[in-house]
């Protein structure tokens, strides 16, 4: 069955909520991965969009999705600032190096 572009939300959705778990246990290569995935799936819809169209009750879906996907990279960037800061502290001193 071929995939319709309502899939490929869920998709990203399922993708984000994935992200947010392992943000939650500070698996933070998961994360990482997870993010890789979404982006194939962003630009896997960005092509699909240019030829399919949503339908009332899809786009209706979608907004429900959209909002529960925003809600997961809040609670994702609400857990990974303290990770980011111990990162930024870290590697301070290193910046003119990395250039």
């Amino acid at each position: 069955m071929p995939q319709m572009l309502i899939d490929f939300y869920k998709a990203i959705e399922d993708s984000s909520a994935k992200m947010l778990e392992a943000a939650k246990a500070e698996d933070w290569d998961g994360v990482m991965r997870f993010e890789g995935a979404c982006a194939v799936l962003i630009e896997q819809l960005r092509q699909r969009a240019r030829s399919e169209e949503l339908d009332a009750a899809s786009r209706a879906e979608k907004t429900r999705i959209m909002q529960r996907i925003l809600h997961n990279d809040a609670q994702i960037r609400y857990l990974a600032e303290p990770w980011l800061a111990h990162f930024e502290q870290r590697f301070e001193g290193q910046r003119q190096f990395l250039h």
